[in-house]
């Protein structure tokens, strides 16, 4: 797959994800899991404006830098350390049956969106695997979040307390 064609796709799948983040937003009614929403669809905008400026790049002149990709989220590792504390902490609270499906349509989109940037970074140009490489990073760690999420509201934990564990961390 050319990179023209890479960016492009890659900037629909993050439209996808980033406007069901909004969606949720607006929907979830758990102020904590709100917040989860609001974080990642903000999180998935900066990637649309990232892989526009990259395709726009390549438009211009036919190649494309990878500057620095930042992210507001924690890595991998300290969203599985903070599971670990917030699963010892009080009971389960309730959610909604609504919200739980928003979190599987969310994990099933953000396995959907790694799968695609894993495959590019085994098929571009090695010149360009590193932007997409650092996509696939910070997919999973969405993955982690959102799985997190998951676990916590089905009974293996409590929605994040964000006094405790914050998304803007790390």
């Amino acid at each position: 797959m050319e990179l023209k064609e890479a960016l492009a796709i890659a900037i629909d799948y993050e439209h996808a994800v980033q406007k069901h983040y909004a969606t949720g937003a607006e929907q979830v009614l758990d102020p904590r899991g709100k917040k989860v929403f609001q974080t990642l669809a903000r999180e998935e905008a900066g990637h649309i404006a990232y892989l526009r400026s990259r395709l726009d790049e390549w438009t211009r002149g036919g190649a494309v830098q990878t500057p620095e990709l930042p992210t507001v989220l924690p890595t991998a590792e300290w969203i599985a350390q903070a599971k670990d504390r917030v699963a010892k902490g009080p009971s389960p609270t309730v959610a909604v049956h609504a919200e739980l499906e928003l979190l599987k349509v969310a994990l099933e989109l953000e396995r959907t969106t790694s799968a695609f940037y894993q495959q590019l970074v085994g098929t571009v140009e090695a010149q360009y695997r590193p932007l997409f490489s650092r996509f696939l990073e910070i997919e999973q760690g969405h993955l982690a979040i959102v799985q997190a999420e998951i676990d916590s509201i089905t009974g293996t934990g409590t929605w994040f307390d964000f006094m405790e564990i914050s998304l803007e961390a790390g």
